[in-house]
């Protein structure tokens, strides 16, 4: 059907099954069906560097940054600029071209797959790109599975990246990602090898989560217990959303000295946790809430916006601030400037500083403090405290309440189960999911904050950290008989990572909400809840007796 997509790769997917005329996170469905031809190219792309792999030949670094650049792009609320994905589909053609050229000349034998073989002419993308989505597996759970790895590696592309900008790059890492992309496209696996590959994903999940958390801290130093401002000052203001490190970096260094402050949007607000940061005096303070609130928060905030990442919510057409949006790396919106980086990775931020000159100062939203900075390295400084109070009863239990927040009202059961906990029980947070309680007063426990914020939802890692250390002290031989619950909220690619992550941990009994993934299949769903104990939410009063919480 003309116009048609198919896309449930999110937890808003339209009806709990897949969005079919438009992204309910406002991608049209054009943009969807050039990013399905954007990973029919980037399978093909896999397949050429992987065979050259198993024959001991080295795969360019240009093809390494391609594929995590294109999965990155398909995260969702990442990119909506159909020109900019088709110039990926575009490289990717010749970046798989060439690798297919360098099989040739060693004699090696490539697979006849269409991935491989396509060669369509720009007038042919999109006919073509209605044949190479979800629907193409026809089988159901190994659709499924399908899926569920590729979401996976979405995320992981994406924490990947990151650590590039900042100099760490992982060859196992893009060796991994792209024999499993491969795969995807040879069809040559069985149901339960698939399932060994997704809960490989997870191994590698974790594998990159720490490569991140190293390239942070070395650059950045540990994230320190921090007081955050919520209020603004009368200079003009550049708000910066999104999850890039390098780019807050570099936004604070060029705005030095100019009169123009800095404020942290949603998943960017740790960026304040980090000492490197701290020297900065026009680093305000973070503003707003999470992702889902900007159309409002924007309008109010008067000052150019830097989105470093997904989580982007398309602006209305008569928006007061769509031609003060500003997009760098994967991300894209279609009339907004997008910033690239130089050959070394350099950002030249001066046209979004000379916009903010002219503009009024941000309008006061709130005003007060956010405490975070609880990764492992702080947290674990006050693990004699958190023993102590664990052993005396003050703390019965931790509650990981990590994961992402969304604009759906059955959100509002995270805030509301917050309020009901008990007050001898800690919450364990990364992510904007904290949106949702992390401005309740919800006080302390022998001067321990009941909200621990470890950073961003990559920063999950921290809370594996913390769990296993914890396991260490009290002498533990499963990570499950800590007295830790898990009760966590999903919304897009990063968040199947982060669950692979902790399945491949062995963690078991996690509750996941507001609603199971439409792409997991029952056959799919049911090896999760059978070997995982993997379940939905229901009701605060429930689930706090299913968790032992009451």
């Amino acid at each position: 059907m003309e116009g048609s997509m198919f896309c449930f790769q999110c937890q808003e997917a339209a009806k709990g099954s897949g969005c079919v005329l438009k992204g309910v996170c406002g991608k049209e469905s054009t943009t969807a069906r050039y990013m399905d031809l954007l990973l029919f190219v980037v399978r093909g792309v896999a397949v050429a560097a992987d065979v050259l792999r198993n024959n001991r030949l080295v795969v360019e670094e240009e093809v390494n940054l391609f594929v995590t650049d294109a999965l990155f792009a398909t995260i969702t609320n990442a990119n909506f600029d159909d020109e900019s994905i088709l110039k990926r589909v575009r490289k990717g053609l010749v970046l798989r071209d060439r690798l297919k050229a360098q099989a040739r000349e060693k004699g090696l034998a490539l697979p006849e797959k269409d991935e491989l073989d396509w060669n369509g002419t720009a007038e042919e993308f999109d006919s073509k790109s209605a044949t190479v989505g979800v629907l193409r597996e026809k089988n159901e759970d190994i659709r499924s599975l399908k899926e569920l790895l590729v979401y996976g590696l979405k995320g992981m592309a994406a924490y990947h990246e990151h650590a590039i900008r900042l100099g760490h790059s992982d060859e196992a890492l893009h060796a991994f990602m792209q024999q499993a992309l491969a795969e995807t496209a040879l069809d040559r696996l069985t149901a339960e090898e698939w399932v060994a590959l997704v809960l490989k994903t997870g191994e590698y999940g974790v594998r990159v989560m720490a490569l991140l958390d190293k390239a942070n801290t070395e650059r950045y130093g540990h994230p320190e217990v921090t007081k955050v401002n919520l209020g603004v000052r009368s200079n003009p203001g550049i708000l910066i959303s999104g999850h890039d490190l390098r780019d807050l970096e570099e936004l604070l260094r060029q705005t030095e000295g100019t009169g123009v402050d800095v404020y942290t949007h949603s998943e960017m607000l740790p960026g304040h946790y980090y000492p490197a940061f701290k020297r900065y005096e026009h680093f305000v303070g973070n503003y707003g809430n999470a992702w889902w609130k900007q159309r409002e928060e924007f309008a109010s905030f008067n000052g150019p916006i830097v989105f470093t990442t997904n989580c982007i919510v398309p602006p209305s057409e008569n928006a007061v601030y769509k031609d003060r949006i500003f997009t760098t790396n994967a991300t894209g919106y279609p009339g907004c400037r997008h910033i690239q980086a130089d050959h070394e990775g350099h950002k030249d931020f001066s046209e979004v500083i000379a916009l903010a000159k002219t503009c009024a100062a941000p309008v006061e939203l709130e005003r007060g403090e956010l405490v975070g900075g609880f990764a492992h390295h702080q947290a674990l400084q006050l693990a004699g405290e958190i023993v102590e109070a664990v052993k005396s009863g003050a703390i019965r239990k931790f509650v990981v309440m990590a994961g992402c927040d969304g604009r759906m009202k059955s959100r509002n059961y995270y805030a509301e189960f917050a309020q009901a906990l008990p007050q001898d029980t800690v919450i364990l947070t990364a992510g904007c999911a904290k949106y949702k309680y992390n401005k309740l007063p919800l006080g302390s426990i022998n001067g321990i904050p009941r909200v621990l914020d470890a950073g961003q939802c990559n920063d999950s890692y921290s809370l594996v950290v913390i769990a296993l250390k914890l396991k260490e002290v009290f002498g533990l031989e499963d990570v499950n008989e800590l007295p830790i619950v898990y009760n966590i909220a999903w919304y897009e690619q990063k968040a199947v990572i982060v669950l692979l992550a902790l399945l491949s941990l062995g963690v078991k009994d996690i509750h996941l909400g507001p609603t199971l993934p439409a792409f997991l299949s029952p056959n799919v769903a049911k090896v999760l809840v059978d070997h995982f104990g993997i379940s939905g939410i229901t009701s605060v009063d429930e689930d706090l007796k299913k968790m032992g919480l009451v």
